[in-house]
């Protein structure tokens, strides 16, 4: 073997989980066919799910210091949510997608990991034993898997003949990374009667300070071919078109045109080769959750990549990926498709959908709904089908934001290992057999519940306060006190 894992695509998917991997202890080539990594932001906010993943491994703090990168509220279909609707302590960020390009680029490096640039797939071929890539340029790899993190025109998902069904595109819509005057003065969503619309995000600034914007337009004949180029003329005239002359444009970055196509791949995993990121699912960029939900992806499978490397990862391990991500990433593709409709991307001004919309704003001043729609979008809301799933509330779950005293649970989760609450010192003899997998963390001061999710009161019902097992990506395996042995094993496999 030339490697133990092969990641094809270097973007925010394929760097994360290629830092994932080493993080497991695992040999990782990332390639990528493009000669130098773009300067181009398909996203531009990081949701609260994915700020904790990276606070998980220390990367939160190194990330936010790049630059300015402000706290921004979310929404639903253009319907404001309050910054507090999901209740976790860290917010929704504005942080362009070039912006975590270049910062896991430069993280990698520094752990002796650098994208191998310019290798284009060109042929695959697995066996019992592992995957050879072949590249355009003569050249093969052999490692024991591979994955695919190369976009929504995936060479792998190609090569692999996998179906990939959904919704084609039936319109598109204009994207442009921009500086403006005037928009401070603009509010974040913007219709005019004519079906005219267009959305503001903030971006950040540039090197000079100066913010920028991601702005998003469409209405009534907009909607062209993605083969013709964006121009500064139609930018400007979609900015007059909608805030008249109140919002100028100073500086266009760059602009494309995106389609409301929308499809997932059928499988996930196949054999020792498995689809992530937008490989295995496109749908238009609402909320960044396609750049969110791919990272997602790569924390969930980095783990278990690197305990079957290792040889003891149970055999149905490699199997949860798809059962666990296959299902969040519908859950997405359902609710940009549901915001699509209630937005009007096409600018039709249809009664029926305008009446939608009417009812659905005011349901979504309803603290429950706010609640609701803010854990679909930041990623709170996903409760992976796991075993013991139905006996407790927390199962399934991303781990609670526990303080314990001297540290907190997201810092144990640094060394990528599984950890073990066992705040009675109750599982020492139980956990052993385990512990060259699972840190145990018993003898701390207090163990004290700081947020709720999804609605569970942790301080009135208790549910934080017990042992709990967390996984290496940070989701509740299990929660005492009760069959703790067959989680263990469910999860990491034979004791030693």
């Amino acid at each position: 073997m030339d490697t133990d894992v092969l990641v094809v695509g270097a973007g925010p998917t394929g760097m994360t989980l290629a830092n994932e991997l080493l993080t497991a202890g695992v040999s990782t080539v990332l390639v990528d066919k493009l000669t130098r990594r773009s300067d181009l932001s398909k996203a531009g906010g990081v949701q609260s799910r994915t700020l904790e993943a990276l606070d998980q491994r220390g990367l939160l703090e190194p990330l936010l210091a790049t630059g300015d990168h402000p706290v921004a509220t979310g929404h639903f279909a253009g319907i404001p949510l309050p910054l507090h609707a999901n209740g976790r302590r860290l917010p929704w960020r504005s942080v362009p997608q070039v912006v975590i390009e270049g910062f896991f680029d430069r993280h990698l490096a520094e752990r002796g990991l650098y994208a191998r640039r310019g290798h284009e797939l060109s042929g695959l071929a697995q066996d019992h034993e592992g995957v050879t890539a072949s590249f355009t340029d003569g050249s093969a790899l052999r490692a024991r898997y591979l994955v695919a993190a190369d976009g929504a025109h995936s060479t792998v998902r190609s090569l692999l003949r996998d179906a990939f069904p959904g919704q084609p595109g039936t319109l598109t819509i204009v994207a442009a990374d921009v500086r403006l005057s005037g928009a401070d003065q603009a509010g974040s969503h913007t219709w005019r009667e004519d079906g005219h619309w267009a959305a503001l995000f903030p971006l950040g600034t540039d090197a000079q300070g100066r913010p920028l914007r991601r702005l998003v337009l469409g209405g009534p004949g907009r909607s062209l071919s993605r083969e013709i180029p964006v121009t500064e003329d139609e930018v400007r005239d979609g900015l007059a078109t909608v805030f008249g002359t109140g919002v100028r444009l100073l500086e266009l970055r760059y602009a494309r045109r995106i389609t409301n196509a929308s499809r997932q791949a059928e499988r996930y995993r196949h054999g020792r080769v498995f689809l992530a990121g937008d490989a295995a699912h496109v749908h238009l960029p609402l909320g960044a959750q396609g750049m969110n939900t791919g990272m997602q992806d790569a924390f969930n499978l980095g783990w278990k990549l690197g305990a079957a490397v290792h040889g003891w990862a149970p055999e149905h391990l490699l199997d949860t990926y798809h059962a666990e991500r296959h299902p969040a990433g519908a859950a997405v593709l359902r609710n940009v498709r549901a915001q699509s409709l209630l937005m009007d991307w096409a600018g039709t001004r249809d009664p029926d959908v305008l009446a939608a919309r009417e009812v659905f704003t005011a349901l979504a001043q309803l603290p429950d709904v706010q609640r609701h729609l803010a854990g679909l979008m930041s990623g709170t809301a996903v409760r992976y089908p796991m075993p013991g799933a139905e006996a407790h509330p927390l199962v399934g779950h991303a781990a609670p934001d526990l303080d314990l005293g001297p540290t907190r649970v997201h810092e144990l989760l640094r060394s990528g290992r599984g950890v073990l609450l066992d705040p009675a010192d109750a599982f020492a003899r139980i956990a052993g057999p385990w512990s060259d997998r699972v840190d145990r963390v018993n003898g701390v001061d207090r163990v004290n519940p700081v947020d709720p999710v999804n609605g569970v009161d942790r301080v009135g019902s208790g549910a934080g306060t017990g042992p709990m097992l967390i996984r290496p990506d940070g989701y509740v395996c299990w929660a005492g006190p009760d069959a703790l042995v067959p989680a263990l094993a469910h999860w990491f496999g034979k004791p030693r």
